[in-house]
């Protein structure tokens, strides 16, 4: 209603392409056009590949949704009928994946025949010779119709390539015609020639290439009836060179779009399989992409009055844990619009019908922040549950521990888990080893590896994981729903156990009471100022440890500060019971177990954290010195 609050109405539609036609944003301005988009419309792309709420769906409805720009359009989904007829589908006489084609020319060829038949009484006020027969043909097979299951008419047509198809109407008695085939898949492949060189000559005849946009032959949701079997990869790999069989057939009558997830394109291996990277489109997505198709959305669902400056300034926050909003909750997301959309709805429904808000907080986007990643965490293992299907037993190597880890750190936590893992999944020994993981991990977008100075994760380039690479990222998706939300598993220093209501020491020199002179500063003095020593020694160690994840070294920075926040709260007064030398030995232990912690992490000199970790220990020996020496010991450490 109009005089609702802006962030009632906000939406940013739904998760799934279907429903976001239906009841959703997608077809009143939520869809933003892409490369993958603009390739399919100009028929310059045949294979769209995307992983799973990467957008090939939308994709698929908008282009269905788009009028004039063909002369009509066909979206085949098999559902799992359908799947398991062309899965199960073979002839004597032919390998798997050249079977298989020819089921999928059959269903192409129907589909153009009907599509002729009505197009050319409604578009070319005419029925020449040719599509009459194409009428007949589909009448004769049962295929006129344009209802009924897609799985009942595979059947159908499955049974007449393996037997014999009406092809009276093209003028040919298969039973005499045909009958010197030498094997059952020979015969089938004549058969079929002899409808796919009618439906050509129909769009000849009609002269459709040259007068109107070509007929848009799409097929999506493969992944409803795949699975990581052989013959599953035949029914995609058949797919293909079907497609690529009728694009040069029927010139350019007819287009052909493919969109298929990335996972399962990514495991077919077959010989042809090079023939089909021209026509291979993948969809990437930026956070500006990101940014760009939340504010077309938040357009949709409120208004053009609404405003990046709006969106972001007022109705979010402007930043969330000192980072602006926008980078904040689509760093969080893996780079796909199913995600962001997730995201962003659940922000707004924790604000406004959780909380009863005008405005989203920081705190709601926190609170959904939470949610949201154990979502994730959950549908990543059902999104590769065919695939990998142990791969939500790899998540607790990561569980409470930081987000950095090493390969040596996981080595470890993998050599603890594998006999279980090899119990549990035996057929699966083979990839359940330390690289294996790595990769898998990697390739589901999981895990990132460090390069350079960066961490790049699947997606952002197309290496795997190389041999040398040592130090992996979970990626800011799942951290908090794994309690992994620092970059590496350290005690936090135990605060508390100063005096915090004393006034606060200001740091510098010190002199006693006699201003006419120097006077030598007390032993309290002494042990505070070299207790401020070790932490800036410890603090300038790690600033220079340039090989150092950055989020480790801010992780280290972040605990050694604490310490050093407390010791500028030492109360130093004449009143003061303060044991300032147990304080000291409290914190070298603390230093000790903090360079073990890092160590444990697999945070040594491979990983750039050598030299760290020398310092830390060095200065938790120089402070126990300090503490158990004479007043006049020294205690100083070489270094700064």
């Amino acid at each position: 209603m109009a005089d609702e609050p802006v962030l009632a109405r906000l939406h940013f539609g739904r998760e799934d392409a279907e429903r976001d036609v239906t009841e959703g944003l997608l077809l009143r301005g939520g869809f933003l056009p892409n490369a993958a988009y603009r390739a399919a419309l100009s028929g310059r792309k045949m294979l769209i590949i995307g992983r799973k709420g990467s957008g090939k769906s939308a994709i698929c409805m908008q282009l269905s949704a788009d009028g004039g720009q063909h002369a009509g359009t066909v979206l085949v989904t098999p559902d799992e009928t359908a799947g398991e007829e062309i899965r199960r589908f073979e002839l004597q006489g032919l390998p798997g994946d050249s079977a298989k084609s020819l089921i999928w020319r059959y269903v192409f060829a129907v589909h153009a025949a009907r599509h002729l038949v009505t197009h050319a009484k409604d578009a070319h006020r005419r029925k020449p010779d040719s599509v009459k027969a194409l009428a007949r043909f589909l009448k004769q097979n049962g295929e006129s119709g344009s209802g009924g299951r897609l799985g009942d008419r595979l059947a159908q047509g499955a049974r007449g390539l393996q037997t014999s198809l009406s092809l009276e109407a093209f003028g040919v008695k298969a039973g005499l015609d045909l009958a010197s085939a030498p094997s059952e898949g020979a015969q089938a492949a004549r058969q079929l020639e002899v409808v796919e060189q009618g439906v050509a000559k129909a769009f000849t005849d009609l002269g459709c290439a040259g007068e109107h946009g070509p007929l848009l032959l799409m097929v999506d949701q493969l992944e409803l009836v795949w699975s990581a079997e052989s013959d599953s990869n035949s029914m995609v790999i058949g797919l293909l060179l079907a497609a690529k069989h009728a694009v040069s057939l029927y010139g350019g009558a007819v287009r052909f779009l493919l969109f298929l997830r990335a996972d399962i394109y990514d495991s077919l291996s077959f010989g042809e399989g090079d023939k089909f990277r021209g026509d291979e489109l993948r969809i990437t997505w930026t956070q500006q992409a990101l940014r760009d198709l939340a504010l077309a959305r938040a357009r949709a669902s409120v208004g053009a009055e609404m405003t990046a400056e709006l969106l972001w300034g007022e109705l979010f926050p402007a930043v969330v844990e000192g980072e602006e909003t926008a980078s904040y909750v689509f760093r969080r997301c893996l780079p796909r619009p199913r995600d962001a959309i997730q995201f962003l709805n659940l922000c707004q429904e924790t604000a406004w019908l959780i909380h009863g808000r005008e405005r989203i907080t920081e705190g709601d986007v926190l609170q959904a922040g939470r949610q949201f990643s154990d979502w994730k965490l959950k549908d990543l293992a059902l999104e590769y549950l065919v695939a990998h299907p142990f791969l939500k037993h790899l998540f607790p190597l990561f569980q409470n521990t930081g987000y950095v880890v090493t390969r040596a750190a996981l080595a470890t936590r993998f050599e603890a888990a594998a006999e279980s893992l090899h119990r549990l999944f035996p057929a699966y020994a083979d990839a359940l080893t330390l690289s294996g993981v790595v990769d898998v991990l990697y390739a589901v977008g999981f895990l990132g590896v460090r390069r350079g100075n960066d961490v790049v994760f699947a997606g952002d380039d197309d290496l795997p994981v190389q041999a040398h690479e040592t130090e992996f990222h979970v990626h800011p998706c799942f951290r908090a729903a794994l309690g992994a939300t620092s970059a590496i598993d350290l005690r936090h220093f135990a605060g508390g156990a100063f005096d915090m209501d004393l006034p606060r020491v200001v740091q510098g020199s010190f002199q006693g009471a006699d201003v006419t002179g120097l006077t030598t500063p007390t032993r309290d003095h002494r042990l505070v100022q070299e207790l401020r020593r070790s932490c800036h020694s410890i603090l300038a160690q790690t600033g220079r440890a340039v090989d150092l994840a950055q989020d480790a070294q801010d992780e280290i920075s972040r605990q050694i500060n604490r310490v050093l926040d407390e010791a500028n709260n030492v109360p130093l007064n004449a009143r003061s019971t303060f044991d300032l030398e147990d304080r000291l030995l409290v914190t070298a232990h603390y230093f000790d177990t903090l360079a073990a912690q890092l160590l444990a992490s697999g945070l040594d000199d491979t990983a750039g954290a050598g030299d760290v970790v020398r310092r830390i220990e060095e200065e938790a020996r120089r402070l126990r010195r300090q503490a158990g020496g004479s007043y006049g010991s020294s205690g100083n450490s070489s270094g700064s």
